[in-house]
C-alpha cells in the first residue's frame, strides 16, 4: 500500500466451515472437533493479519450455500447449522477487534439462475452474531437485488458497516456507473451514508485458471464501482467532501 492513496487494506481469509468443506477430516475422531481445530488454526491466521495493521475479511459462502448444496434441509436445519458455525467462527475471531474484522457471505462464484438460493432474511440475525464491523452481502446479483429492503425493519449491530455488492461477477454485463450509484444511495438512505462501503458481489478469480468473466470485463466492471461511488459520494457529501464511507472503494 506504501505509495497509494489508500487509507484501509484488507486480506481475505477463509472461515471454519469453508476449510472443513474443501478438506476433508483424515484425523479427527468427530467433525466437530475438527471443526474446533480448523478455528484453533485459524485464529492464528486472523491474528496475524490484523497485527500487522489490516482488516481481515472472513470469506464465508458456505453459510448460504449450505441450504442450496443441501436440498432436504429445511430452513430450520440451516440455521441451527449456520448458528453452531457462527460460534465456532467467534471463537477464533476471539482477541480480534471487531472494527478489523470484515465478515463476507455469498452464493457462489458462478454464472448460474440461482433459484435455489437461500433469502438474506432467513439468516441475517444469525449473521449480525459475527464478532465484525462489516459486513459484505452480494446485492447486485439480479436474485437479490431488491434485499436492500431489509435494512429498512433489520438494524444493522452498533459500530458496523454495510458493504454490499454493487457489481456482480453472476453475469458479463459491465454495471453504468449512475446504476452503482442509485445502489449505494439506497443503503445510504436506510442505514446512513456514513455506514455504506461499496463492495463487489464477489470475487472474479476465486480459483487458478477460473475465467468466467474475462480479465476485461472484470476490470471494466471495477472501474464502474470506482466511478459510481465518486458520484454517490459527491451526491451524498458534497463536491469538496473527500470523506464518505461510498468513496473508499
Amino acid at each position: 500500500m506504501a505509495g497509494t492513496e489508500a487509507v484501509q487494506g484488507f486480506l481475505p481469509a477463509i472461515s471454519p466451515s469453508n476449510a472443513q468443506y474443501w478438506l476433508s477430516n483424515a484425523y479427527y475422531s468427530s467433525e466437530d472437533e475438527y471443526q474446533l481445530a480448523l478455528a484453533e488454526a485459524l485464529h492464528q491466521e486472523y491474528k496475524a493479519i490484523t497485527d500487522a495493521g489490516l482488516l481481515v475479511q472472513i470469506d464465508d459462502p458456505q453459510l448460504v450455500t449450505y441450504y442450496m448444496r443441501n436440498p432436504d434441509a429445511t430452513i430450520d436445519d440451516c440455521r441451527r447449522w449456520a448458528q453452531r458455525h457462527v460460534e465456532v467462527l467467534n471463537q477464533a475471531l476471539r482477541g480480534v477487534p471487531a472494527e478489523q474484522v470484515r465478515f463476507h457471505t455469498c452464493y457462489s462464484i458462478n454464472v448460474a439462475p440461482r433459484v435455489s438460493d437461500m433469502e438474506l432474511k432467513d439468516i441475517i440475525d444469525i449473521i449480525f452474531q459475527i464478532n465484525a464491523g462489516g459486513f459484505s452481502f452480494e446485492f447486485a446479483n439480479p436474485r437479490h437485488d431488491h434485499e436492500w429492503r431489509l435494512f429498512e425493519q433489520c438494524a444493522l449491530p452498533a459500530n458496523a458497516v454495510l458493504i454490499p455488492g454493487v457489481i456482480t461477477q453472476s453475469n458479463v454485463v459491465v454495471e453504468h456507473p449512475r446504476l452503482v450509484a442509485e445502489r449505494i444511495q439506497r443503503f445510504a438512505s436506510v442505514v446512513g451514508p456514513e455506514r455504506v462501503v461499496a463492495g463487489a458481489d464477489c470475487g472474479f478469480g476465486t480459483f487458478a485458471g477460473m475465467m468466467e468473466i474475462h480479465p476485461e470485463v472484470a476490470w471494466a466492471k471495477l472501474d464502474a464501482l470506482v466511478q459510481g461511488a465518486r458520484l454517490a459520494s459527491t451526491e451524498l457529501f458534497g463536491a469538496k467532501s473527500g470523506g464518505g464511507a461510498a468513496s473508499r472503494r
